[in-house]
């Protein structure tokens, strides 16, 4: 079994860009990192949604994301989210460290479910205002399946190697739980 690496621990001021598939922790991990590194994070969901998770106009947020990544470009950054259309180079390229959670699409629908019950008809931290959290049929399904097409885990992959030297690939809590105790 390959161990995971534990990356070079981000200085002050540092950028970590948080990727991967649905339900497997970007938003809480970002948030952990957040506090721990004294970091400002951005969450995409609450720049992409408003509220009834209507989609904001791509020109919208994509002037919310270049705003973030400029006021931020000194003091460092953690953002959670794969949105390619918003400065996804960018903030690639910027980061110090990319984390890309891998979980497995059983683990991640079983992470999403909880999520979903531990914040039933309310709105969650990590997501716009007025989008109460769900777990619908669609949301199940884009776990399960829509989410990992073979396009889509191909560019996760190309993308941890083309950044090799500062990407860390998360599969499992026990990882995890390794990952987070670095930062400690």
């Amino acid at each position: 079994m390959k161990t995971m690496k534990i990356p070079e621990l981000p200085h002050e001021g540092a950028k970590i860009a948080l990727i991967g598939h649905s339900g497997s922790g970007k938003s809480t991990l970002a948030a952990f990192l957040g506090e721990r590194l004294g970091l400002p994070v951005l969450h995409i969901d609450r720049i992409h949604f408003l509220p009834g998770w209507v989609e904001r106009e791509t020109e919208d947020e994509l002037s919310l994301m270049r705003e973030f990544l400029d006021e931020n470009a000194s003091r460092g950054w953690v953002i959670d989210g794969n949105y390619r259309k918003l400065e996804h180079e960018r903030r690639m390229e910027e980061a110090d460290l990319i984390i890309y959670m891998n979980f497995n699409r059983f683990a991640c629908f079983a992470r999403a479910y909880r999520r979903s019950l531990k914040y039933r008809n309310r709105v969650r931290p990590s997501i716009a205002d007025g989008c109460n959290e769900k777990f619908d049929k669609d949301f199940a399904k884009w776990i399960l399946k829509g989410g990992r097409t073979k396009p889509k885990l191909e560019r996760y992959a190309a993308l941890v190697r083309q950044y090799s030297e500062k990407s860390v690939e998360i599969k499992n809590q026990r990882e995890l739980d390794r990952l987070k105790k670095a930062f400690e």
